[in-house]
């Protein structure tokens, strides 16, 4: 079937007014992924009417497929002229990068044999293990939590819109003074008030492993894109919007904060992959941990998810005594 045959044609398109928004991100990341850009183009000869028309809402969606592709669009003017419009109009997806950061890498990527962290010598296998310190210990008795219910949403909505099972868990703390990089580890965390980390964990106990931004970001791509185990996928270009908004609430950056100014404040901060197995934990599908310490060294976020096949979870609780 050749790529004209394909492409919708005006008539589909209008079909799509009132669409659920996951029929119109699959439909952009399936054309994204089978059409040369020269038959894409077609679909941007019109510029949009409003942010939150149907159509406009598939070809946003479709640059954001294209830009995670690396497929660059610049010099080609109806294109130019339809994302220019997009961002006068104010649509979340304009927001974003024209083209992919290295920051952005794994997004989309799938390397076989690699999948979610579920067990300690996993986690240790992939990551340099954190030791624990005395001084950890210490200053985690220090951290005084500062709480913000806006920042909180927006780090865990990558989780949340990918519909996991349990509500994550999104907290910040502040230091009375600079803590040691060498001092960031489980030691600390467990000092801190965390519900995730509450409770004498099981034989697996606790851990936790260096780690970079680009896997923190990974992590919240996949976790929005792939959606939970019973949730809702979002697609790639709506994964790649949560989890920029995740980084930059975990740097508690503002949101005009430039692209490339937030990629250098990730790399100048601390970050960590954690585990534990506690009762917070399903100890299921996937185990999401990550805290992150920022280039002062005197703030600290911290991110746990969690995910079931919920179906499964009830079916264990009806067979307990």
């Amino acid at each position: 079937m050749s790529d004209e045959r394909i492409l919708p044609d005006p008539a589909e398109l209008k079909s799509l007014a009132g669409a659920r928004p996951d029929r119109l991100r699959a439909l952009a990341s399936e054309l994204a992924s089978d059409r040369r850009l020269p038959h894409l183009e077609t679909l941007f000869t019109e510029p949009p009417r409003s942010a939150t028309d149907s159509e406009a809402e598939l070809r946003a969606c479709v640059l954001g497929e294209l830009a995670l592709r690396g497929v660059p669009w610049r010099e080609r003017p109806a294109i130019e002229a339809y994302a220019e419009r997009l961002r006068e109009l104010g649509h979340p997806l304009a927001r974003l990068p024209e083209t992919r950061l290295d920051l952005e890498h794994r997004f989309g990527a799938r390397t076989r044999g690699v999948g979610p962290v579920r067990s300690a010598g996993q986690l240790r296998a992939r990551f340099p293990e954190a030791p624990d310190t005395a001084g950890g210990v210490a200053a985690g008795a220090t951290a005084r939590e500062t709480p913000d219910a806006a920042r909180s949403r927006a780090a865990a909505g990558a989780f949340t819109a990918g519909g996991w099972a349990k509500e994550p868990e999104a907290r910040f703390f502040a230091l009375p003074r600079p803590l040691r990089d060498d001092d960031f580890g489980m030691a600390f965390l467990r000092g801190l008030p965390l519900d995730c980390l509450a409770g004498e964990p099981g034989r697996g106990g606790m851990l936790s492993c260096l780690t970079a931004a680009d896997d923190a970001a990974a992590q919240l791509y996949v976790a929005a894109c792939d959606g939970g185990v019973n949730g809702r996928p979002q697609y790639g270009a709506y994964a790649r919007l949560h989890a920029w908004e995740g980084l930059y609430a975990l740097l508690g950056l503002p949101p005009g904060t430039p692209f490339l100014d937030a990629v250098r404040y990730a790399a100048d901060s601390r970050w960590l992959r954690f585990m534990a197995f506690t009762s917070w934990f399903h100890h299921d599908t996937a185990d999401v941990g990550l805290a992150v310490l920022d280039p002062s060294r005197t703030r600290v976020a911290v991110l746990a998810a969690t995910d079931t096949d919920e179906s499964d979870d009830m079916l264990g609780l009806a067979r307990r005594p």
